[in-house]
């Protein structure tokens, strides 16, 4: 039984397919987002990059909850352009985000944790630079290093995968200047197909852990 499975992002895009996967399974899905999920689920609604009220939402929703079995840290979000014409609180919002309220919420969440599992979502261009993403490449990097290091950490008491994902057709796109959106003729993958795979790693038997896990269409254009 995959339990109770706190999940950030949850009211849209990959975030979404994952607590319905969960769901689906018979497991509890939890979510963590700004806006409400479309899903029955419980929710605390909260802004991530204030990381206080990350880990109080945690704290709150895993205590209503008889506690937490997994935590999946699906939300994200970007800003594009050249370093120099972002604007510094957009960039910055970027970092808090993707890896700083990441850490807050797993920090949060491991008193809950012991024997249960952590998956993080880093990205392709957690592992390959890209020019006008110096504030999505530099999250995404540090949240790939967050979890190596988290993973060494806790290694015999939480099990923790890394999640490399491609691009997925889900609303993360838009309202992109249009140099900035995947091309109409893009492949991208399937929330649905990534979704499955996250479930794949919390469902692995005691001792087993997915450590990593590159997850991609098949002609994915930033991987390898």
């Amino acid at each position: 039984m995959l339990g109770q499975v706190l999940v950030t992002g949850g009211a849209s895009g990959l975030g979404a397919a994952v607590v319905r996967a969960v769901e689906e399974l018979g497991g509890r899905p939890l979510v963590l987002d700004k806006a409400a999920p479309a899903r029955a689920a419980d929710f605390e609604a909260v802004d991530l990059s204030d990381t206080r009220a990350a880990e109080r939402a945690v704290r709150a929703i895993a205590e209503r909850n008889g506690g937490l079995r997994a935590v999946v840290t699906a939300a994200g979000t970007d800003a594009c352009g050249r370093l120099a014409d972002v604007p510094a609180a957009d960039w910055d919002r970027v970092v808090l985000v993707n890896l700083l309220g990441t850490a807050a919420v797993v920090r949060a969440a491991l008193p809950y944790l012991e024997g249960g599992r952590v998956v993080t979502v880093a990205s392709t261009l957690g592992v390959k630079a890209v020019s006008d993403a110096t504030a999505y490449c530099a999250s995404k990097f540090g949240v790939v290093g967050f979890t190596r290091a988290l993973a060494a950490e806790t290694a015999g008491r939480v099990g923790v995968t890394l999640l490399i994902p491609g691009g997925m057709r889900t609303a993360f796109f838009d309202g992109r200047a249009e140099q900035y959106r995947p091309p109409d003729d893009s492949k991208l993958n399937a929330p649905e197909h990534v979704a499955d795979a996250v479930v794949f790693a919390l469902r692995q038997p005691p001792g087993c852990e997915v450590r990593e896990m590159v997850v991609a269409h098949e002609s994915e254009g930033s991987w390898p």
